[in-house]
């Protein structure tokens, strides 16, 4: 399955119009931008396609309240569909709970690290910037930007790209904004560590990850 490509904006709106709460949801595909007054949520906090706020005629079923939260947190972390579904089966495979394992494996992505290390505006742009070859794990480039990184490893940016108007804007943000606590930051030599798994409570991805357990139980 293709990567979308579309608005994002309207992800986002769709997820909103979805909420049974009437909580904005906000999946952060554009980075801070989301934060703004002319974020889409802010300005329409409709479905796209809808013209009023009125409520669905229809009742939302049970497994459609699974496949709703599936596919946010898919778009959440920009997995394609296979992809996700693999993390999920892996996960089952471990011991324990399958979904703290499942969010664990998604949280240790290189590109999400790379974001969660402030050194990209978005997920969108870290996948693009592993894939580039800009980053070094351990001393070494990789170009994969679903590697799962191991507690100890070292993401640096390459010598090459740390003079880049992108990184420069970015090492500016990375220097005064603070990671998850399971990261840490190195201001002197412009590198993160990871400095172990993340637990559940690390991970503040908006989902009810019972529901999508359910889903894929199904």
């Amino acid at each position: 399955m293709s990567r979308y490509n579309g608005p994002v904006c309207r992800l986002c709106r769709r997820e909103t119009a979805a909420s049974k709460t009437g909580e904005k949801i906000k999946l952060f595909l554009k980075g801070d931008r989301c934060l703004t007054k002319k974020c889409a949520v802010e300005r329409r906090g409709t479905a796209p396609g809808q013209k009023t706020t009125g409520k669905s005629r229809t009742k939302t079923s049970e497994y459609g309240r699974q496949l709703r939260e599936k596919q946010k947190m898919r778009r959440y972390y920009g997995v394609h569909e296979t992809q996700f579904a693999n993390y999920f089966r892996e996960a089952a495979r471990v011991p324990g709970q399958t979904g703290r394992t499942f969010l664990q494996l998604l949280e240790r992505r290189l590109d999400n690290v790379v974001y969660r290390l402030n050194l990209a505006s978005s997920r969108a742009q870290a996948r693009q910037l592993v894939t580039h070859r800009h980053f070094r794990v351990n001393g070494r480039p990789v170009n994969i930007p679903s590697y799962i990184v191991k507690p100890g490893d070292v993401i640096s940016i390459s010598e090459r790209s740390t003079k880049s108007p992108v990184f420069e804007a970015n090492l500016d943000v990375a220097r005064n904004r603070r990671p998850p606590e399971w990261l840490e930051w190195n201001d002197q030599n412009n590198e993160g560590k990871v400095s172990q798994i993340p637990s559940r409570e690390q991970i503040d991805t908006p989902v009810d990850i019972q529901l999508i357990v359910e889903y894929y139980s199904r």
